[in-house]
C-alpha cells in the first residue's frame, strides 16, 4: 500500500503585539494574553489565523493591536 503524502498549504497568519499591560484585569484577561504568547508590552507573536484565535484576540482587544505586515 503507497502512503500518500498531502501538500503543506500556506496558511493564513495574523501578528499580534500586546498594547496594554494585563495588570489589574481579571484573571481570565491576563491567561488569555499568556495563551496568545504574549506577556510584556510590545511583544509580537504571528500566530496561525483560526476562529479559536480571532476569539482570543476579540477577548483581549483593548490589549493587543492586530499588526498588518505587507
Amino acid at each position: 500500500m503507497a502512503k500518500t503524502t498531502k501538500k503543506a498549504e500556506a496558511k493564513a497568519t495574523v501578528t499580534v503585539e500586546q498594547i496594554g499591560s494585563p495588570i489589574r484585569r481579571p484573571d481570565v484577561q491576563q491567561k488569555t494574553l499568556i495563551g496568545l504568547g504574549l506577556n510584556k508590552m510590545h511583544r509580537r507573536r504571528t500566530l496561525e489565523d483560526t476562529p479559536a484565535v480571532r476569539g482570543m484576540i476579540r477577548a483581549v482587544q483593548h490589549l493587543v493591536r492586530v499588526v498588518d505586515e505587507k
